[in-house]
């Protein structure tokens, strides 16, 4: 009996022992969990902080540009020598408006094509390994690499004689080697949007049966759109703020013809230049002339109108085509 009480006893000191033990544990991971929530919220918040002061340092630099002569800033031309009534951005807004449809045009059909025959109809074996690899690889290759590739098949001409298609140093080059560079971009979150389309759906499909081709069509693509609509728009983002490919394919940052209009198809042939090259051109220029950092941060305004446009435009279709599945 004496036995069965201080065995009991022991029973319970070791379980209060246990229980106060995994209390503490739990008080720690609780004050670890919050310090690190704090962390992140800390980061957060500055991040955006020193975003909205940056934005707020180029609006008011550009202010008088955007506020009292918006419309001729719009219209004017490119003026590299001095500051006047004349300077605006049209032929670089010309010449980013045209490189995002020729990305558009050229790097989704390829790149949300090449994700559905990787996912949909390649057999795993290692050369799709192999494939899949190197695709991973080029998304992460630097921009200034994609600018020599674009310089020596586009600009010169070195291999298939190209550059008597695009003209050489031509709005067309620029944004080929764009299209070239978001190529693997839109190719791997294209594929990422298919694999996770789930199984039931497809194998409901060929209950019914349905060919491949149109359980991809119906099924696969409808359910897989808004993500790959949203990777593929965002891509355009990037291509948008590039700088060193569009130096690589002679982008002009000084004087430049009259303005084009906007569907007058010759000028992609010709000299151009882009939002973002004007931009780092003002800047370099602003040491000799005030006047030039006023031009350069209105210019960036331009420019993040662009890129907000586009992303609205991502998270739109997503939002349509999010409802259409549920």
């Amino acid at each position: 009996m004496i036995s069965r009480i201080l065995d009991s006893k022991t029973k319970n000191t070791i379980s209060r022992a246990v229980e106060k033990r995994s209390l503490a544990q739990d008080r720690r991971s609780a004050y670890k969990s919050t310090f690190f929530r704090v962390i992140l919220q800390a980061a957060l918040l500055l991040t955006m902080l020193i975003l909205l002061v940056l934005l707020v340092s180029v609006f008011l630099n550009g202010t008088d540009h955007i506020l009292s002569r918006l419309g001729d800033f719009l219209n004017g031309t490119m003026r590299s020598r001095s500051v006047d009534e004349k300077l605006g951005v049209h032929q670089a807004l010309y010449g980013s408006l045209w490189i995002v449809i020729i990305v558009a045009v050229c790097a989704f059909p390829l790149g949300i094509g090449a994700a559905i025959y990787l996912e949909e109809y390649a057999p795993e074996n290692r050369f799709t390994a192999f494939i899949e690899v190197n695709i991973n690889n080029l998304a992460g290759v630097p921009s200034v690499v994609y600018g020599l590739l674009g310089l020596a098949l586009l600009v010169n001409g070195q291999i298939f004689g190209l550059d008597r298609i695009t003209g050489g140093r031509s709005t067309l080059s620029a944004g080929l080697t764009l299209a070239v560079l978001v190529l693997p971009i839109v190719v791997i979150t294209a594929s990422e949007a298919i694999k996770a389309v789930p199984n039931s759906l497809r194998e409901a499909a060929y209950g019914v049966g349905a060919t491949k081709w149109e359980v991809i069509r119906t099924q696969v693509l409808p359910y897989a759109a808004p993500g790959v609509l949203t990777g593929t728009l965002l891509s355009v983002s990037r291509a948008v703020g590039e700088t060193a490919p569009l130096i690589l394919v002679g982008a002009v940052s000084g004087r430049l013809g009259p303005n084009p209009g906007l569907f007058e198809m010759s000028a992609l042939t010709d000299k151009f230049t882009a939002l973002p090259l004007v931009i780092t051109s003002w800047t370099q220029q602003s040491g000799r002339d005030v006047g030039f950092t006023a031009a350069a941060a209105a210019a960036i305004v331009v420019l993040l109108v662009v890129v907000l446009v586009v992303n609205s435009v991502a998270i739109g279709l997503r939002n349509r085509f999010e409802k259409k599945r549920g």
